[in-house]
Formats: structure tokens, sequence, C-alpha cells
């Protein structure tokens, strides 16, 4: 009842569709009763009573009963599936939206084909429970009641006897309810972790190739395969007791009128006709009652489904996370003091980071692995919230703006440089929506990327491929950076910008971020000592501390963990060039 109550405000959009749905099935579930009525005046009054004349008109009723019934079933199942679409379409751009909003904490323990199952496969099972639930279970409650209606007015003693399996009908339906949720909830689990499992190996392919890993990789894949093989099956193994024992308490309440009804024949007490249109009725009275089994086995898929559909939209979002428009852009001064965090109690990250960067300096983020320097760059960006110090963007607390005002004047460039799966101009124009082919070549150019986008078969609207397969790393960074230009933010985040790649386009990329760094503040983490040594400061962090600070000649005469960083990056500098 619950997914019940949460997915009706979806369907309360579209009454009109909503009501036209459900005057067809209405109308069309009332053309039942012709028939056995036809049925029994044919035996009554054409064959017993010889009225011959009748046949064809009762016939022509019989017909039209049948073609009203089917034409509005039609219309119902076009109005159904507009409607249906309609549902699905708001529910699941909702959630999506919802995603969207969340903090990134809360993707770090998801996997992608979870979450991807959950938006595509789960959101089309809860809107079922309502549309077709709705639909149909009032539908064949309807039918129930006109037809035990019709049967009261042949015979009340037959009517009691076709009604007598209903209550062990009812509590068959229970009992499978009651026990369904964990099996319902087991194979939804399982086809999650399936299509986590081939969204990993697609997109690490290569990986797989490379360490010739096909047969383990297709082993894990039958594992997991298996087990929503093995949670299928229980459902069908315990569908496959219920369906059948319910068919037969109906089929056991035909018997019963069939036996009553031939007796009271016999004895003069019911015409014959009657006995048949009743015969004809039970048929109608069961059918509904074997039709919400079907939707009770849909209910319980809808309920498991929409468990974890609503687990993400109850899931917390970023309060602030919409664009801001009324404030002015900053200027990039940026000051810590006294920050610490820890992504668990047990685990902390940083501690007491204090530091103050000028609009338009270069700050420098150095240190050994696991030291805490992305973690410095995220929490300014607020990709992760700290509980302790503060953080100022020209003299003002970072938790007093808004997050989307925060980002909107950031742009970072990554050692992993993502490309969506589009062309060249919608990857740069992530940047700024609104660029011209004049603007994106400008950036272009400034990132030394406009000779290789030239060169591509269709420039700058060239489909780049799932994160930008078809390009080298070293032409992916310099669209980053074109893309960083064309944001034109005051503040500027490099990670590892200049790694994984050969020193020449090592060379092509440093002069671009020469340029993208001009007139901002930026914030530098890298292993290479080229990047580093123009730094206006240069913070060197261990175990979470800023163990020293200073630029690079004064670090260097200290003699301490920075020289000796130093030393470490002109030794592979100097072994790559050989």
């Amino acid at each position: 009842m619950q997914i019940f109550l949460r997915v009706l405000p979806y369907a309360k959009r579209y009454p009109r569709l909503a009501l036209g749905t459900l005057a067809c099935a209405i109308a069309s579930t009332l053309m039942v009763i012709v028939f056995p009525v036809v049925t029994q005046r044919i035996v009554d009054s054409v064959i017993r009573d010889q009225q011959p004349q009748l046949l064809l008109p009762l016939i022509a009723i019989g017909l039209a009963a049948f073609v009203a019934q089917d034409g509005l079933n039609g219309l119902r199942i076009i109005l159904n599936n507009r409607f249906e679409q309609n549902v699905i379409f708001d529910l699941r751009s909702e959630l999506y939206a919802h995603i969207q909003a969340l903090p990134l904490p809360w993707f770090d323990d998801r996997a992608t084909g979870d979450i991807m199952t959950r938006l595509v496969e789960d959101v089309t099972a809860v809107e079922r429970v309502l549309i077709d639930g709705i639909e149909q279970g009032l539908v064949a409650v309807l039918q129930v009641f006109i037809v035990a209606g019709v049967m009261l007015a042949y015979s009340p003693q037959l009517t009691l006897l076709a009604l007598a399996p209903l209550p062990l009908l009812a509590a068959g339906a229970l009992l499978y309810t009651f026990s369904a949720r964990s099996r319902y909830r087991m194979a939804r689990k399982a086809a999650s972790a399936l299509n986590s499992l081939l969204h990993d190996n697609i997109a690490g392919i290569r990986q797989i190739k490379t360490y010739t890993g096909e047969a383990r990789e297709h082993e894990r894949f039958n594992a997991t395969s298996e087990s929503l093989r093995q949670a299928t099956l229980t459902i069908m193994r315990t569908w496959a007791l219920y369906n059948p024992t319910m068919n037969f308490l109906a089929s056991c309440g035909m018997l019963l009128i069939a036996g009553f009804g031939a007796r009271e024949v016999l004895s003069g007490n019911l015409d014959i006709g009657d006995l048949v249109a009743f015969l004809v009725l039970a048929r109608f009275l069961y059918e509904p009652v074997g039709r919400l089994h079907q939707l009770n086995q849909l209910f319980q898929a809808g309920r498991a489904a929409g468990d974890r559909v609503f687990e993400i939209l109850d899931a917390p979002v970023e309060s602030d996370a919409t664009p801001s428009t009324d404030l002015p852009p900053l200027r990039g001064k940026v000051e810590f003091q006294d920050v610490s965090f820890s992504y668990t109690p047990e685990r902390p990250v940083l501690e007491k980071i204090n530091f103050a960067a000028q609009s338009g300096e270069m700050i420098a983020l150095v240190g050994p692995t696991g030291a805490g320097k992305s973690t410095i760059v995220n929490l300014l960006v607020r990709f992760y919230e700290f509980a302790h110090g503060t953080i100022l963007l020209d003299d003002q607390s970072l938790h007093a703006l808004p997050r989307a005002y925060t980002r909107e004047n950031i742009a970072m460039v990554t050692q992993e440089s993502f490309l969506f799966n589009g062309s060249t101009a919608e990857n740069l124009r992530m940047g700024k929506p609104a660029a011209s082919e004049a603007d994106m070549w400008e950036a272009l150019e400034a990132a030394n990327a406009a000779a290789f986008v030239r060169k591509l078969p269709e420039s700058l609207h060239t489909p780049l491929g799932e994160r930008g397969v078809k390009l080298s790393m070293g032409e992916k960074q310099r669209l980053s950076i074109a893309r960083a230009l064309l944001k034109n933010p005051p503040i500027l985040i490099l990670d590892e910008a200049t790694a994984s790649v050969d020193n020449a386009t090592e060379r092509l990329i440093q002069e671009a971020l020469d340029r993208l760094m001009r007139h901002r503040t930026s914030f530098v983490i890298a292993h290479r000592l080229s990047t580093v040594r123009h730094a206006d400061q240069i913070l060197v962090l261990e175990h979470g501390k800023i163990v020293e600070r200073g630029r690079h000649e004064e670090l260097l005469r200290q003699g301490g963990l920075y020289s000796g960083l130093c030393r470490q990056m002109e030794n592979a500098e100097g072994n790559a060039e050989e």
C-alpha cells in the first residue's frame, strides 16, 4: 500500500487519461453480462421453445457486445499506455534529478550498474504497480461484483456455492503476499549485481584483454548470472505451486455449480438455460479472481523495485546545489583556517590545515601518496563537507555560500580527463553552454588543441566515443583545458594534469596550462618538478599535515621532505627522457 501512496501523486498529474482509461475499462466490463444472457435465451427460447426467429437477433446482440467490449479495450490500451509512459517519464526524470543532487559520498559505495538498474528497470516495475494494478485490479473487482449480482438474480443457492471457494482463494493470496517480499528483493538485487558487473566489464574491456582475463571474467559473469537464475527460479517455483492451486479451487467451484445445478434442473427448480448461463457467469466470476492473482505477483515485484527507487528518492540531497545568478563572480582569494577532515571517525585525513592564497596566486600541493592533497581541493569544491575549521572565499565562509555558486567559480582539470560520449563541441560546452564556435576555437587555440581538432572527420562535431576513446590521453587533456578556458573561472584546480603523457605532449599541455592559470588563483597537484617550481607558495603535506611551506628555492635550502621529493622528481623525469 505504501508504494501505491508514493506513486499516486505522479498519476494524479494526468486525471483525464486516468479517468478515460477507467471509463473504458468499466464500460467494457459491463459487456461481459451480455453473452451469458444471450446464451440463456438461445437455450430456453430458441432451442427449447422452438423460436428460431430469435436466433439471428440474439447473435447480433452478442456480436455487438463483443465489438463494443473489444473496441473499448483497444481504446483503453491506447490511453493506458500513454498514461503509463507519462508516469514513467516523470518518475524517472525526478529520480535522475535527485541522483544528480546527491552528495558525492553517496556515490562512493554504490556501483554504477546498480544505479542504472534502479533508474531504468525498477522505475518501470514501480509504475506498473500503480497503473496496471489500479486499472486492472479495479476492473477485476468490479467484474466480480457485477457477475455476482447477475448470478444472484438467477439463483441465490448456486451463487453461494460459486462464492464458496473465494475465502480459500483470499487466504492463498494473503499467504503468497506475506512470503513474497524477500524473494522479489533477492531477484532485484541479483539483477542489479549482474548489471553492475556487466557495466564494469564493458568499461574495462581493454584491461580484460590486456591481462587475458576473458575466461576469468566469463566465470564471474556466469556466477553472478547464476545467482539471478536461482533467485528467479525460486519465484517461479513458488508461483508454480500457488497459481495452479488457485485455479484448482476455482475449478472445484465450477464442479459444485455443475453438480448442484444439474440436480436443480432435474427436480424442475431451474431451467436448463439458466444453468448454462450460470456456468458461463461462473467462468466470468473466477477469471477476474485469477487476474487478481497475476496482479498480486506484479505487485510483489513492484514493491521490491519500489523499495529500491524510493531509497534513492529518500536520500538527502545537497541543499543548495541549484545554480545561482544573483551573486557576483569571486575574485579568487582562498583561506583555510584550522581545517580538519576525516572520511570515517577512525581515519583522519587532514589535521589543522592553515594557509592563505591571494587572488591570482599559484599554490602547489606536493607530498607522498595519501598525504591529503586531493582532499584539500575536494573540500574547496565541496565534494565533501568538513566539520572542523573554516574555509573562506573572498573572506566569506564557504558554508555560507551556495554550493552551485562556489562550483560556478571553479574549474578542474584532472589526471583522467573525462569526456562524454558526444561531439567535441558538446564536451566543450560543458564549460560554457552558450559558447559560439568562435569561442570554442579561441579556447582550443589557447589549449594547443585546435590543430588536432581540425583534423577530426567532422571537426567540432566529431563524435568522440565513450570517455573520448577515439582520442589520445594528451588530446583529451587539452580538450579538458579548453573546456576550463571556456568556463573562465577565477579559481582553477589542476590535479596531476600533466601526468601520464610524453615530454612533447607535456610541453604542449604546460603551455596551455600557463595560459589557463594566468590571472587566476590556481591549486596545482603535481609530481613533476617543472609544474611546481614557479608556484607562489608550495605546501608540502605528509600524513594530513602541512610540514613545510614556501617557494621552491627556500624549500630546497631547507633540505627537508620537499628537497627529497624534488630529487625523486628529477630522477623520474630524467628516466622518462631516456
